[in-house]
Formats: C-alpha cells, sequence, structure tokens
C-alpha cells in the first residue's frame, strides 16, 4: 500500500482540495485522486526527510496565532488599499532578519505562514548566515518586523522542531 499512496495524508488533503475548488462529483472524485496519486508518487522520488516533531502543543498555538494574524492582516492591506494609506505615506521595503532556526522543516513552515500573510513576502534565506530577506507592504518599523518575526513565530517553530 505505501508503493501505491507513499504519502496518504498528502494524497487526501489533495483530492480534498481538488474537490473544494471544483465540485463534488464521481468524475471530479476520480481525476483529484488519480492527480492526487500521481502527486504522491512524484514526491516519493524526490525522497524529503520527515520532519522530526518535537512537540506538538505549541504547533496549536501557531495555528491560532497564524489564523489571527491572517485574519487581521487581510483588514489591514484591504484598509491600506482602499483609503491609499495613512495620505498617501504607505512605504514598502525590505527587511532583513536573522534567524536561529535552521530545520528544513520549520523554516519551510515559516515561509509558508509569511508568504500566506497578506502584506509580506518571504524572498530569500541565506543558509549559511541564516538572515532572511523579508519584503513588507507597509512597513513602518523594520525593529518591530524583527521583533514579530524571532519572537511570534520562530519561538514557536524552535519549540515545535528544534
Amino acid at each position: 500500500m505505501s508503493r501505491l499512496v507513499p504519502y496518504p495524508v498528502l494524497s487526501l488533503m489533495l483530492v480534498g482540495m481538488w474537490l473544494l475548488l471544483t465540485r463534488v462529483s464521481l468524475g471530479h472524485l476520480l481525476l483529484g485522486s488519480a492527480i492526487a496519486l500521481i502527486a504522491g508518487r512524484a514526491m516519493a522520488t524526490l525522497q524529503p526527510a520527515k520532519p522530526r516533531i518535537r512537540r506538538w502543543a505549541p504547533m496549536l498555538r501557531l495555528l491560532a496565532i497564524v489564523s489571527l494574524d491572517i485574519l487581521r492582516s487581510n483588514f489591514a492591506v484591504a484598509w491600506l488599499i482602499l483609503t491609499g494609506g495613512r495620505h498617501g505615506r504607505r512605504r514598502s521595503g525590505f527587511v532583513e532578519i536573522p534567524l536561529r532556526l535552521r530545520s528544513p522543516s520549520a523554516l519551510a513552515l515559516l515561509a509558508v505562514v509569511i508568504t500566506a500573510t497578506p502584506g509580506t513576502a518571504w524572498l530569500e534565506h541565506d543558509a549559511e548566515t541564516g538572515v532572511l530577506l523579508l519584503h513588507v507592504f507597509d512597513l513602518v518599523d523594520e525593529d518591530a518586523w524583527r521583533h514579530l518575526i524571532r519572537n511570534r513565530y520562530e519561538a514557536l517553530l524552535l519549540e515545535i522542531f528544534e
């Protein structure tokens, strides 16, 4: 069974996403299942390392924090776009953030969190120095962004993965 479906959770999630994005019918269920099986086999050829999760409780806290941050950021970015932002003084910018994270799984999850939050984008991570380059849609205070990423997200990811 593991040869046919090497990543069952991934395949199941892909089928679910396919049905959410299209419509629920037998044809779409079969097509989504075929695509999920092919994607699972493709993932198996990449042979990614299995993530080692040390603690599960901070994962729930991180999920709650990220969900609230995404919701709040959606409203903030919409407000900036609709009103022109602080009387036209909105300033986009780049922030370099030194990270302590080294786990590829933790870094990947941080990249997803940052990029899924409207108004921010993960641009680059230098593995040697551990510095993340972040783009912020409305940059007011660089130190506040460093503090937010390091203390709000990275601290929990360190608890979870390292």
